[in-house]
């Protein structure tokens, strides 16, 4: 099984940028589909983005389309989200996740690995 690790968190301005790191290890890593999600205080998880294998396909939640990227990097272990524009409705914690689906998927019941989050507060 596959052990991931998130880094890259921190307090930022809005209108500024963050990029936040996903360090995976202990399996094959560009056999999972990726994801992230975000959990602020007194709401529910929500998904962020999702990337494919190979990294060819990408899907966002609406709320952080145009303004996120995911990539990932297999040849590295790691998984990235390029985070502009930040707002202050994007603080939260932010999850990376691994799932042993074939297609990219949206829902967090279809991950099975959860790394412990990093906190990510944009202030106004």
């Amino acid at each position: 099984q596959v052990q991931v690790v998130e880094s890259g968190g921190g307090l930022v301005q809005a209108g500024g940028s963050l990029r936040l790191s996903c360090a995976a290890s202990g399996g094959t890593f560009s056999r999972y589909v990726m994801g992230w999600f975000r959990q602020a205080p007194g709401k529910e998880r929500e998904f962020v983005a999702a990337i494919s294998w190979a990294g060819a396909r990408t899907y966002y939640g609406n709320s952080v389309k145009g303004r996120f990227t995911i990539s990932r990097v297999n040849a590295k272990n790691t998984l990235y989200l390029q985070m502009n524009s930040l707002k202050p409705e994007d603080t939260a914690v932010y999850y990376c996740a691994a799932s042993q689906k074939v297609t990219i998927t949206p829902y967090d019941f279809d991950y099975d690995y959860w790394g412990q989050g990093t906190q990510v507060t944009v202030s106004s």
